[in-house]
């Protein structure tokens, strides 16, 4: 699974990828976007293209000068990538039902944001693999993190074992190391599994005997059944003798989705209302909220997460007496997810329902949360002189904690005494308001309970 890269081969694709770049700020959504200023590319849940995350109300996204961030833990999903084989589908019949169809469209009296069916729409996505932005993403975060800490050496990279991810994770590397990497790549590069043979943190979910993918698929089925017919219907009347069916509309959705992820643009995104690509994100909510969040059955979410959440406390308070400075770490968005969940971030007052209504104002964006590489960063810092909520009194230096979710800061709620200027806690309080997630263990008495006896 080692991927390497001649610094030539190399920086010809880096060149090939940059003319790319216009591409990924090319307008996917003209017809929607010109009655409002909706961005459509910002409300696909997790199929959206990366964005740095926005500075919560009242939150400093700086520091102080006197602060100094001592050790990382980055968790970072994999960058866009083409649409699953089991999501293919849906587009590939799509086209095949709009080719069968070419004679009624070219009858058709088409408003604007449907004349490109004129000109007939195929599509030549893959599946799986990243997109060539998807690689670029990562590139440049590789890049951004060597200038936001250079003061802190990186001796090694972690990857899920699962080939967009160890991908991700080598552009990460070569953004971050240069044409050094292709040297340091056989020493410095490691993969975990993601089976059900091999407890993960990454993906815990895989050796949890009693989870299942239909915890949210199920949800994903219940609420295309309320918001996907009207759709279609609307449609179906704006194209006469096409009959597209919910699944051929579900088609459209991923394909603005995947051609946006694949080629920086789509005409599918300009063809549905803002209120049809709001349905289309609740529904990329109920499915992580449901498979990897809040909605799973029980304690399950935070079971699931709490391997993360003990990872983060065991490396922080270098319990182990062999912390290192940073931890690079490559997975998907289940991970951060999952890791949320187990602190009690982004979190509903009222869960989300399969029947609606789609709340504007609920917690749980995965557009926000987890876009394609997107970037759960997690700082230990202290100061000299500043002094936060909930350190002791007159103490300064005392170690503090902070995430910073896509870039920007991401209020540590949960903690009994968050600092509410930086969004922070201090080291102490955060791991004694997550001693129970940061206590679990793979194969305890409470994962057994809730996931099945262990047993690989």
């Amino acid at each position: 699974m080692t991927l390497t890269l001649s610094f030539t081969k190399f920086l010809v694709a880096a060149l090939a990828l940059a003319s790319l770049a216009p591409l990924a700020h090319a307008s996917p959504a003209r017809w929607v976007q010109e009655r409002s200023n909706f961005d459509v590319a910002t409300r696909l849940g997790n199929l959206s293209p990366y964005q740095k995350g926005a500075v919560p109300h009242g939150i400093e996204e700086a520091l102080p000068e006197d602060c100094e961030v001592e050790q990382v833990m980055l968790m970072h999903r994999h960058g866009s990538r083409y649409p699953l084989a089991s999501e293919l589908v849906f587009i590939t019949n799509l086209v095949s039902k709009l080719a069968n169809a070419s004679a009624a469209i070219q009858k058709a009296r088409l408003p604007g944001n449907l004349a490109f069916l004129k000109e007939g729409y195929t599509s030549t996505l893959g599946h799986d693999d990243l997109t060539p932005s998807g690689r670029m993403q990562l590139f440049e975060h590789g890049v951004d993190f060597r200038l936001k800490y250079p003061h802190l050496e990186v001796d090694g990279i972690l990857a899920g074992l699962q080939d967009r991810v160890v991908e991700s994770a080598q552009w990460f590397a070569q953004g971050y190391f240069g044409r050094a990497w292709a040297a340091l790549n056989s020493t410095m590069f490691s993969t975990i599994g993601e089976d059900s043979k091999t407890p993960s943190w990454i993906t815990p979910m895989n050796t949890c005997a009693d989870w299942q993918y239909a915890f949210g698929n199920n949800a994903t089925i219940e609420w295309g059944n309320v918001y996907l017919p009207p759709i279609a219907k609307r449609l179906n009347r704006l194209l006469p003798g096409v009959n597209l069916s919910t699944d051929d509309v579900h088609g459209a959705l991923y394909a603005c989705a995947y051609d946006l992820a694949a080629l920086g643009t789509s005409p599918w995104c300009g063809a549905f209302t803002q209120s049809e690509i709001e349905d289309f994100e609740y529904e990329l909510d109920l499915l992580m909220d449901g498979a990897f969040g809040y909605n799973l059955p029980g304690q399950m979410g935070e079971v699931l997460g709490s391997l993360y959440v003990s990872k983060l406390v065991e490396r922080f308070t270098n319990s182990t007496g062999d912390a290192k400075p940073v931890y690079l770490e490559f997975g998907h968005d289940t991970t951060i997810d999952l890791a949320l969940t187990a602190l009690g971030l982004a979190k509903d007052t009222t869960p989300l329902s399969a029947t609606g209504p789609v709340r504007a104002s609920r917690k749980w964006r995965t557009s926000q949360q987890v876009p394609f590489a997107a970037q759960m960063l997690w700082e230990k810092f202290t100061c000299r002189t500043s002094t936060f909520a909930g350190g002791r009194p007159g103490k300064s230096g005392e170690p503090q904690v902070r995430l910073l979710l896509n870039g920007a800061p991401f209020p540590l709620s949960t903690c009994a005494h968050m600092d509410k200027r930086f969004g922070s806690c201090s080291l102490s309080d955060f791991v004694a308001s997550h001693k129970e997630s940061a206590g679990r263990r793979w194969g305890d008495g409470v994962w057994n309970a809730t996931c099945g006896v262990a047993a690989l």
